[in-house]
């Protein structure tokens, strides 16, 4: 057997290289139950109605379950309200949208109900003074990653960041026009919350890096309050080329 003819046979026996993954190819979310802490603040209120409204079985949480419960009815959509410990228990995904204050003894108090859990954090951690909002700079580096410290039988991702509380609120907004930037550390959970993203009408999730990345995607907001200001807007982003 000649040279080729080796090269030619090894080459027959190898096994055939799998071809990339599309990036665009997202999991089926429509089972999952998403769990909303926060669920009674404006945030995390428009993100329950958007996802809710799109079919999403949607859990809202607050430190009082009947709080919860008057906004769950308040939503509508199906959407049930629970205090933070039911709502966590009973969700696959947990959103956080709880006041930056409020974050790190929120997380502590429920990292058993929130162990092997998806937690989704889109906290901004700002500050604000005369002349507007600024970043502030957690310990840990961003919110995100100072969630992935306090809970780590969790898989932490960051997400929602940029997204306007009025115009999720607004029923009268049929499509809301912007990007989510995801960041995390598992392909597999990144990509089940750019699919929930892209369940809401107008949006598309973003892969944007390891959490590692996720402070200067939080410190971004206090821009976009600037230009909100300024412009009496509700503006969002959008990645281009991709």
């Amino acid at each position: 057997m000649t040279s080729t003819d080796s090269a030619d046979s090894a080459a027959q026996k190898a096994p055939a290289k799998a071809p990339a993954k599309d990036p665009w190819d997202l999991p089926d979310v429509s089972g999952l139950v998403v769990g909303v802490l926060g669920g009674t603040g404006p945030q995390g209120k428009g993100l329950a109605y958007r996802l809710a409204k799109a079919g999403q079985k949607v859990v809202v949480g607050s430190r009082a379950a009947e709080r919860a419960e008057a906004a769950a009815e308040e939503i509508g959509y199906g959407v049930e309200g629970a205090d933070n410990a039911e709502t966590a228990r009973r969700s696959d995904v947990v959103i956080v949208a709880v006041p930056w204050d409020g974050h790190a003894e929120t997380l502590e108090s429920l990292r058993a109900e929130l162990a092997g859990k998806l937690v989704v954090d889109c906290v901004n951690p700002l500050g604000f003074d005369k002349k507007g909002a600024y970043a502030l700079k957690p310990e840990e580096g961003s919110a995100a990653e100072q969630a992935a410290a306090l809970l780590p039988d969790s898989r932490v991702a960051a997400a929602f960041h940029h997204l306007s509380a009025v115009l999720l609120q607004d029923p009268e907004v049929d499509e809301i026009d912007t990007d989510v930037m995801v960041l995390g550390e598992a392909r597999a959970d990144v990509e089940i919350v750019q699919a929930l993203a892209g369940r809401i009408a107008g949006m598309r999730g973003v892969f944007a890096g390891r959490l590692r990345n996720a402070h200067q995607v939080e410190s971004l907001v206090a821009n976009l309050i600037s230009v909100n200001r300024r412009y009496k807007a509700h503006a969002g982003l959008r990645v281009t080329d991709v």
